[in-house]
């Protein structure tokens, strides 16, 4: 980020500055959001992280109309509905219960839902830029994800440091990097709701590209679902364009 303000890549903040209450806020749900995903990620399966993001979904919506009344027409439910059936078809073959990593994917659901609407509002609402908001809630977010260290064993002192996984953790970080900035991009092109959408679509394309590209077989079952779930996604984006055309 530091090269970013140097070489004035970092777009100037809106003349509505966040107020500090709500910077910290959202720096605080946006680490619990990150740090629960990675802990998810470790404790449990790919299938089962996946049908825990699909709860995000309705989370979102429901949210949405609390916070803003905001109304999903019936055509898009359907359409949704649909999207996470095949989903949860398609990863049904790879489900793994371990206890601890269903209660972390289950705290993480919710921030995470929050994150993506907040991520999505301040760029549309209050007309922040992806990489403004970047730089305002990253030191934030770093300092409660270094509390949050001691959740994921063995942590910062007693992991073992090398320079192949030190070399790993560099070019991790900067890939996390670029995959936020994308998503935030996303977020503020379209909607919390479409970015988890491309999400799932995207778990969908890496099952059938494994299957055509690399002879992987997840089953019939899996591939199945994931046409399912890319049939809904098609029939929401034709929703979305034709809404914008009015």
């Amino acid at each position: 980020m530091a090269s970013l303000k140097f070489f004035s890549i970092l777009p100037a903040s809106p003349s509505s500055e966040l107020a500090p209450l709500s910077l910290f806020t959202f720096g605080f749900v946006n680490s619990v959001s990150t740090g629960l995903a990675n802990v998810s990620l470790k404790y449990n399966s790919v299938g089962f992280y996946q049908m825990a993001k699909i709860a995000i979904t309705p989370l979102i919506v429901l949210a949405e109309f609390i916070w803003y009344k905001k109304r999903i027409a019936f055509s898009k439910v359907v359409a949704l509905a649909v999207v996470s059936v095949g989903v949860a078809v398609a990863t049904v073959t790879d489900l793994q219960f371990i206890f601890f990593g269903a209660c972390v994917a289950l705290a993480w659901i919710i921030p995470s839902a929050v994150n993506k609407i907040l991520w999505s509002n301040l760029q549309q609402q209050q007309k922040w830029t992806a990489l403004a908001l970047m730089w305002k809630t990253t030191p934030i977010t770093l300092v409660f994800l270094v509390f949050m260290i001691p959740l994921d064993p063995p942590g910062l002192l007693a992991f073992h440091w090398s320079f192949s996984s030190t070399s790993a953790i560099l070019v991790s970080a900067f890939l996390g990097f670029l995959l936020q900035w994308s998503s935030a991009l996303t977020l503020g092109a379209t909607s919390a709701i479409s970015s988890v959408v491309l999400g799932q679509f995207k778990t969908c394309v890496i099952l059938l590209g494994n299957y055509y590209l690399f002879g992987s077989n997840p089953g019939t079952t899996s591939i199945f679902g994931a046409f399912i779930a890319i049939g809904g996604m098609s029939f929401y984006t034709y929703l979305n364009i034709r809404a914008m055309k009015r």
